[in-house]
């Protein structure tokens, strides 16, 4: 997480640009049999460029405090795999691919299952997460989507991550959701380039 300010490699501050491949078509065709089925689009690729570097790369005094606040909130005593899964987790809520991909990217490195990865975005429905995780990620999506409800953070999810978790801990899974959160919208608005970290 350390890098998702910088959008950049090593201590080039450029623009971020990379290519993707873009549908031009698709349409549906019927087979004999009367079914429909989609044919594949035709693609071509394009660049994608961020609209700016990251604001904290442009004012740097904002870099060394927000990186601060983030090691503060892994210091927190949460695993650093639970720390990167609330990360991706959040980002996903938050529509940030620069963000999902290095949290996928990091649970990959700590060893972290497919699995457990690919479907952190229905955790409530998997098999894959203990009491625990599901408890801190219920917490930091409420934290997150604070207006979907009169009660932000209802007592039910509140209590259930105080089962699990200290006072020490639960702090940690909130200033983790908070940086978070912080790093998502520096990324999104200026559409940060996924993979360019």
């Amino acid at each position: 997480m350390a890098r998702l300010l910088s959008g950049e490699s090593g201590n080039n501050a450029t623009p971020c640009v990379t290519t993707m491949r873009a549908s031009r078509s698709h349409g549906r065709s019927i087979n004999r049999g009367g079914e429909a089925h989609l044919t594949p689009p035709d693609t071509e690729e394009h660049a994608m460029e961020a609209r700016m570097k990251n604001p904290a790369t442009i004012i740097p005094a904002a870099q060394k405090p927000i990186m601060e606040l983030m090691k503060a909130a892994q210091s927190g005593g949460l695993s650093h795999e639970l720390a990167e899964m609330i990360h991706l987790r959040v980002s996903q809520i938050n529509g940030c691919s620069f963000c999902v991909d290095a949290g996928y990217k990091s649970l990959r490195k700590l060893g972290e299952s497919d699995e457990r990865i690919g479907l952190v975005v229905a955790w409530r429905e998997t098999p894959y997460y203990t009491g625990a995780e599901r408890a801190a990620l219920a917490l930091a999506e409420a934290a997150t989507r604070l207006t979907d409800r009169a009660d932000a953070v209802p007592d039910e999810v509140w209590d259930e991550a105080a089962d699990h978790f200290d006072e020490r801990q639960l702090a940690s899974i909130l200033l983790i959701t908070a940086a978070t959160n912080l790093f998502n919208r520096l990324n999104a608005p200026i559409r940060q380039i996924a993979g360019t970290w």
